[in-house]
């Protein structure tokens, strides 16, 4: 009899995880291995926390391999499959994890500044697919790849121009790729982040923001299920799509928050008080960016 959560299983599989160091991507490693997968490739530019990482994988009797790498540079890219196949011979899973999330707006952005984002969030995800396909073509596995978006692709705020439209590059690349490999039985998808509790979004709002300790607990009160999604959740969305137990589907990105996208609204008291003051007028805006209706930091973290 087959196992009820055998679809969910990363038996055998080796995988390779971009921003490994911490959040998303460490705990997507970690939940790789304790579903199964064989191996583990972790990418990240943070060489110290990334050998940290490792170390404590394979101390657990995993088997996982550091690749420090800057995803900025093409050349340190184009190492990243290569390091995989000499160490597992094949690659059935890529998590393009890391991304670049500082602030800049239409007005303010300059040349530098719009290059290494698109570099980090578009052009490293892109050689490091085409790199990923061509080893799952070789050994002619049944690969996944899944790619970490941003709700910003939709729109996004004012202050991350660049970023929201290199999310928004990456999501039709996505889609993309998923069409041009689907008849090779390789599912491409992506998941469409809010707002998430990491290490990376805690430096952001102390960086752009001027947050204050304690400021997770007052962003947590705004949301509607009193929390920031955590990395483990959202690990959790990743193994999904990269495990038999989303497929067949291809060329889909989950909208991955708790507010919902182009809705007005707030919490109930506001609700009534709007309708008692005769109309939604007074509701806050559309939700947009990570966290729709501006929390109380005005901060949008989508990995």
């Amino acid at each position: 009899m087959t196992h009820p959560y055998a679809a969910s299983s990363l038996a055998g599989k080796i995988a390779v995880v971009t921003g490994a160091a911490q959040g998303i991507g460490e705990a997507t490693a970690r939940l790789f291995l304790e579903r199964g997968a064989a191996g583990v490739v972790l990418v990240d530019v943070q060489a110290e926390k990334l050998a940290a990482v490792a170390a404590s994988l394979t101390a657990a009797g995993h088997k996982a391999i550091a690749v420090p790498t800057d995803l900025a540079d093409a050349a340190a890219v184009a190492k990243v499959m290569p390091a995989a196949d000499a160490t597992f011979g094949r690659v059935d899973i890529l998590a393009n994890v890391a991304g670049l999330t500082e602030r800049g707006g239409i007005l303010d952005s300059d040349v530098a500044f719009f290059d290494k984002m698109f570099a980090i969030n578009v052009r490293a995800p892109f050689f490091l697919m085409q790199d990923a396909i061509a080893l799952m073509q070789r050994e002619k596995a049944d690969g996944t790849i899944v790619n970490i978006l941003s709700v910003n692709a939709h729109v996004g705020a004012p202050n991350l121009a660049p970023y929201s439209a290199s999310k928004g590059a990456l999501l039709t690349l996505t889609k993309n790729t998923a069409n041009a490999v689907n008849w090779m039985r390789i599912r491409v998808n992506g998941v469409l982040l809010g707002w998430v509790d990491t290490p990376g979004e805690h430096e952001t709002l102390k960086r752009f923001h001027g947050a204050k300790d304690g400021w997770l607990d007052a962003a947590e009160k705004s949301r509607p299920f009193g929390k920031l999604l955590k990395p483990e959740d959202v690990a959790r969305q990743i193994a999904y799509l990269a495990s038999d137990e989303s497929a067949p589907m291809t060329g889909a990105v989950l909208d991955y928050e708790q507010t919902v996208f182009g809705g007005y609204g707030g919490p109930p008291a506001a609700i009534s008080g709007a309708v008692r003051a005769g109309g939604f007028g007074a509701l806050a805006a559309p939700s947009t960016g990570c966290a729709g209706p501006a929390p109380p930091l005005a901060a949008e973290d989508c990995g």
